[in-house]
């Protein structure tokens, strides 16, 4: 395995980027489904209720997804910034670079990640 080199760094970066700007824009239109659901009986069935809290729910649970990769891609950011991108943070070893292609926020090489 062979260290990145810039132009493929600066693809990963380029990468990061575009997927944090996706998932931001993405953010902004989500937010209205995580809203609080209004349990008033008498406008809203109980299914439809049952269905807006799994909305709900759901809505939660992928904004709370979006968050973590955001966190993530800004501590590969950052790990480019410093030059220990594509080191897994555990072992210090290079992570394969067709990991890198897959999950460009990947932190941790493969066997340290099936350790975690």
């Amino acid at each position: 395995m062979d260290e990145l080199n810039k132009k493929q760094l600066k693809t990963f970066h380029d990468l990061l980027i575009q997927r944090r700007q996706s998932l931001l824009s993405v953010a902004n239109t989500a937010d209205e489904a995580a809203q609080t659901v209004i349990l008033d009986q008498s406008s809203v069935g109980r299914l439809s209720r049952m269905d807006a809290l799994q909305g709900q729910s759901m809505s939660l649970e992928t904004n709370r997804r979006r968050e973590e990769e955001l966190r993530n891609i800004a501590t590969a950011l950052a790990r480019i910034e410093s030059g220990d991108y594509g080191y897994c943070i555990e072992c210090g070893e290079l992570i394969a670079r067709l990991r890198l292609e897959v999950s460009p926020s990947a932190a941790y090489c493969i066997k340290c990640a099936e350790l975690k």
